[in-house]
């Protein structure tokens, strides 16, 4: 196995396209959700966005609507 194949289920943060597959959200939305500077979800790597899985686990378990 290579370093870099990594399972998706194993993984503690996603791209926006992976999130969006993986939670069934539009890229766009999720693009906007993360535009916020009180997102506590985003992590920026350079240019690159990346979603924390764990915190945005736990930001859809509170929230009712998006």
């Amino acid at each position: 196995m290579d370093k870099y194949d990594i399972r998706l289920c194993e993984r503690p943060t996603l791209t926006i396209e992976e999130a969006a597959a993986l939670y069934n959200i539009g890229e766009h939305k999720l693009r906007d959700m993360t535009e916020s500077d009180s997102c506590t979800f985003v992590l920026y790597v350079g240019r690159k966005r990346l979603i924390k899985r764990k915190q945005f686990d736990d930001y859809i378990g509170k929230t009712f609507s998006i």
